[in-house]
């Protein structure tokens, strides 16, 4: 079995680039070389960020075995891809799939449907039974319309330790806190929501997997291993320095601020695939300039 330390630190949920609605994979190429060089832990590739729901399944395995080719070893990679509120289909899923080169699967809690916590927990020991890779759980209630409580967290780490860890987006403190306080040492409580991130971890909690870490992969990984390291003081001043441009990445929904950012920085198009537009006009401008005031705060801050 896999270590789970492996997926604590600075996780980064990657975009996937778009030109002329295909996948730009030139630019996949260069935004993971640009996350390896920043720094990064490991990768994920077709989370949410990563608009795995508006790619076929075809190319879902196209970015996955190009990541895979171009990560070539240098880290670790979790397939972002496995969630769903049909607990059979999910399955069959997994258990049809080629997991070569994967780490780990993220898998989010079903949608929709809401059901009780122990319909999530069932739903999860379903999916273990047939995973042959380790599980990140995903909690993302503001996606899902259901919450997976700390108490299912805990239980579920509890019965099996292919559950390495909850990428925990739901900004909710009191439930992190008590996770960090009474998970197993082997379960990384990991946050998934990068404006409270500093708190999580601050608070205790194991890493992070992050958005804007693909825009700025050195600056967060640095914070996050200044928290790590004790250096509070050092983390504080990058995460208050990034935190004006957290606003304009999600006034307009995920991923379409990231995406955003990347044109800014001249790694890719803002192009995203209906039901999501790009960002407007009006939007750029304002995440623009809050990243061009970061970016100059940031060069007297990182050592």
């Amino acid at each position: 079995m896999i270590d789970p330390q492996m997926f604590s630190g600075s996780g980064v949920a990657v975009i996937t680039p778009f030109k002329n609605n295909s996948v730009d994979y030139d630019a996949l190429t260069n935004i993971i070389e640009h996350l390896l060089k920043g720094g990064v832990d490991y990768i994920v590739s077709l989370g949410t960020t990563g608009e795995a729901v508006t790619l076929s399944f075809e190319e879902c395995v196209a970015v996955l075995r190009h990541t895979v080719l171009v990560v070539a070893e240098r880290c670790p990679i979790v397939a972002g891809m496995f969630g769903g509120n049909n607990t059979a289909a999910l399955c069959e899923k997994i258990k049809n799939f080629d997991f070569k080169g994967i780490d780990a699967i993220l898998s989010s809690s079903p949608a929709y449907v809401k059901p009780t916590q122990e319909g999530i927990f069932q739903h999860y020991v379903a999916v273990e039974k047939i995973s042959p890779v380790p599980i990140i759980i995903y909690n993302v209630p503001g996606r899902t319309a259901s919450n997976v409580s700390a108490q299912t967290m805990i239980r579920l780490a509890r019965h099996s330790r292919k559950f390495v860890g909850v990428k925990d987006a739901s900004g909710d403190m009191e439930q992190a806190i008590y996770l960090i306080e009474n998970k197993p040492d082997h379960f990384m409580a990991l946050s998934g929501d990068d404006p409270s991130c500093f708190h999580f971890l601050t608070s205790g909690g194991d890493g992070v997997i992050s958005v804007i870490a693909n825009a700025y992969p050195n600056e967060w990984s640095t914070m996050v291993k200044s928290i790590s390291d004790g250096k509070i003081e050092e983390a504080k001043t990058i995460n208050h320095q990034l935190n004006p441009i957290h606003k304009w990445l999600y006034i307009e929904g995920n991923p379409t601020g990231i995406k955003a950012a990347m044109e800014h920085l001249s790694f890719c198009r803002r192009d995203l695939r209906l039901p999501m537009v790009p960002l407007t006009e009006k939007n750029f401008v304002h995440l623009k300039t809050a990243m061009d005031l970061a970016q100059l705060q940031l060069k007297n801050s990182l050592v």
